[in-house]
Order: structure tokens, then sequence, then C-alpha cells
């Protein structure tokens, strides 16, 4: 005899027929237990947070989950599925910031760090009952009475095991480098993360004179009074980063113009001039970048070395950078390594020192004093302005580019020279490959 299937199905009851034959027959445990030693297949949930609700995006990539460890059951083996709960993270504590009225890490410190660990605590399973419930309503099977919580002693303890056997084999070491670094959370951000932030922005650009030590170069072709000023034009869509520059950079193989544009000896690649001039310029000489190459300028801020004296240690000169392109700009790059990956890599190698005023949350130091309490962002302005009335700003204006953002708090990124801990991937690059190698990846 079957059983009479009635004209309409009330589904949900259904479901909870189902869900509830599964919980008393424990349908998942036997399809482990009932197993034992079959070939082992082990899956490792990557966790969620359960500081939000479920919803409708989390269905696929958990049916997705539950697909492959389903398979491996229905061909025998024994599925060890391991549930989690991802309680670290800065969007948890952003959440937690949020709901105690808080603002970064000194509103925490004041707070009290054990007491705003507590709420994180509490915060990270404020939804656990709605996760556990989606979980099971979608069949997707998961040990949720042994889930790893990644605030438990053992799971950290885990981690430290592995950095301390990374340590042991030689392979972390600290550098430091050029990160992009969110101020607001105070944490760096890694390249994945950055690119989940972009945005489009206009940000102030200026053009600016750094004057020659010495006047005009006699790279140019002439005979120039010996006391005739000249200055190389540079452009940035960052003023904030003018006073911690280092070094000016040139292409070797470009063409650089000396012209004269209302009355001042200027310098910049040729095929921009017209670009960035004014109307009414007229080109002096020309010359090729690399015969720049050494020459030294006096920095438009007097923060790092007198303005009238050479600079020790490399500062203040012109450099080789092959990097350096003719697309936009004036092909003569400032160079502040605290605050760019190609600024770091080329102060490196020629032994620029890095000028670093501002502080972790982005805001500058005594080192900058007229500066100091403000934002970078905020304090491009006030840096125009001064700029301006030293008699060092050529031209400005707005420039439209992507920007990256921090993804979780919507704060602009630096991209800031921090010391930090890395490890060595290069050095197991064969291994990691080798091992790729066993993986049948899909596609």
């Amino acid at each position: 005899m079957f059983t009479r299937v009635p004209a309409r199905i009330d589904y949900p009851a259904m479901e909870e027929r189902v869900l509830t034959f599964w919980r008393e027959h424990r349908i998942f445990e036997r399809s482990v237990a009932e197993r034992a030693g079959a070939p082992p297949f082990v899956f490792y949930e990557g966790p969620p947070t359960a500081n939000g609700l479920p919803h409708i995006g989390h269905i696929i990539p958990r049916t997705l989950k539950d697909l492959i460890p389903r398979y491996q059951t229905m061909r025998g083996r024994q599925v060890i599925r391991k549930a989690g709960w991802d309680t670290h993270g800065l969007p948890v504590e952003l959440e937690v910031e949020k709901a105690l009225g808080l603002s970064g890490k000194e509103d925490i410190e004041r707070f009290g760090v054990e007491r705003f660990i507590e709420e994180c605590k509490k915060s990270v399973f404020t939804y656990e009952r709605e996760w556990v419930r989606l979980t099971e309503r979608i069949g997707f099977w998961l040990d949720l009475e042994n889930a790893y919580v990644t605030y438990h002693q053992d799971y950290m303890e885990s981690v430290w095991w592995a950095l301390k056997e990374i340590h042991r084999r030689g392979l972390l070491y600290q550098g430091h480098r050029i990160v992009p670094y969110c101020p607001r959370c105070g944490t760096a951000v890694s390249s994945h993360e950055v690119a989940l932030g972009y945005a489009e922005v206009d940000d102030p650009s200026v053009v600016v004179k750094f004057p020659i030590a010495g006047g005009v170069p006699a790279a140019f072709p002439g005979t120039w009074p010996a006391d005739r000023p000249a200055a190389f034009l540079v452009w940035t869509t960052t003023p904030w980063t003018l006073p911690s520059n280092a070094g000016l950079a040139v292409n070797p193989a470009a063409e650089y113009a000396l012209v004269d544009s209302d009355g001042d000896y200027l310098i910049l690649a040729a095929a921009l001039a017209e670009k960035v001039l004014r109307p009414g310029y007229r080109v002096l000489a020309l010359a090729r970048g690399r015969e720049m190459v050494g020459l030294r300028y006096r920095p438009p801020f007097p923060f790092f070395a007198d303005p009238g004296e050479d600079a020790a240690g490399g500062a203040f000169t012109v450099l080789p950078g092959d990097f350096v392109n003719l697309d936009e700009g004036t092909g003569v790059v400032h160079m502040a390594p605290a605050f760019g990956e190609d600024d770091m890599r080329l102060g490196a190698e020629y032994g620029l020192p890095v000028f670093q005023p501002v502080d972790a949350r982005g805001r500058f130091t005594a080192e900058a004093a007229p500066y100091q309490g403000h934002f970078v962002k905020e304090a491009d302005p006030l840096i125009i302005r001064d700029l301006s009335l030293a008699g060092l700003l050529y031209g400005e204006g707005r420039h439209r580019h992507t920007y990256p953002f921090c993804w979780r708090c919507d704060s602009p990124l630096l991209y800031y020279a921090r010391r930090a801990w890395f490890i060595r991937m290069t050095a197991v690059r064969d291994e990691l490959l080798a091992n790729n190698e066993t993986i049948n990846w899909v596609p």
C-alpha cells in the first residue's frame, strides 16, 4: 500500500518531519560512525561569524560546501565534517565598537581591553541559533556539537604552534615594508582586501617647484648665469606626502626640457611640457634624464634637513627610475620612501632615508609641526597653502582616479612603511608547487 499523497502538500511541515527524523535517528552521526575504518575524507568548514544574521547569500556557498563531503560519503568514505565559528577579526570588533559608541583603539583602551574582549565574545554568538537553524534546514550536515571556535585556547595554541614551526624552519622574518594600511582600524590590509574597496575619487593635484642646488644644471647646453635659479617641476596627487620627500626620480632614457615659464627656469619631461605648462613658455635646451642623475635640490619642506645645506645619507638627490612614465605628470617623480612601494625599493637601493612624520592613526606628528594632529588627507589644503606662500606652487587642480578604501570601515587606505612579520614563501615555492600538483582542481 502507498501512502495517499494529498492534493496540497504542506512543504514546511514536510521539512520539519524530515529534520525531526534526521535528529531522532542521528542520521548524520551514523553516516560517519558506520563507515569507521573506511578511507577518510576530512572537511573543516571555513567558519562563519555568528554576530550577523545569515541571509540568502549564504545558502549557495553552504550548499556547495555540503556537495563534496556528501559525494565522498556516497563513495563509501568516512567523512569527518568539522563545523567552526570564526570569533576573531575586525568585523567583530567594529560591530562591538559601534554598539558601545567607541571609535578606534584609544577609545577601546579607555573602555578597558579585557572588558572589550568580553563584549566581543558575547557578540560573536548573537545569532548562533539562527545559523544552526539555517544549516539544518538546507541539509548542510556538520558536527555542530563539537565545533572549533577560534577564540578557544586550543585553537589559538595550534596557530602559535604553526608559527613556531615556521620560525624553526627559518621562514619567519620581520621586515620594514610598504603595506596598504587602514589608520582607522590600525591594521595592514591584504592585497585581496584592497581589491574590495576601490572607489572613484577626486583628489587635489599639485605641480610643485623643487629648487635645484647650484642653479641650471650643466647637462643643458648653453651659457647660464651662475646665480640663475632653476627648479624641477613635480606633479603629485598626494600633497600630504611632500613633507616626507627624500628624493626625485627621472626616466634615464627620456628627454627633459629646460624651459622659461613666466621668468622661471623649470625642468620637466619635454613630452609633457604642452600638457603641464602655462601658455607662452619657451624651450631653452634639452637633455636626457640620465644626465640629471645625482643632482641635488632643496625639498619643499625643511622638516628633515636645513634647506640651505646638502643633506647627508643620499637624501634630496635625483635618482634614475625606470618606472617613471610619460603618460601623465611631469616626468619627475617625488620620492617618499615612507609612503610608496617604488619609493621604498629605489630608496633602499640608493640609501635614501625614510622620513616618517605620520603616526599609526594617520596623523602628523611633531616632526611636521605645522600639521601636527591633522589627519593626512585633512592636511592637504594646509600644505597647498604653505607651498603657495613659499612661492613653490606652480599649479593645482583636481584629479579623478581610483583610490583604495578600507572595505570594513570606508576609511582611505595609506601606503605606509611599517615593521611587520612575514613568511618567506619564496623559500618553499618548489614544495608548494609539488603539493599543488597532488590536488584535483576543478575546473
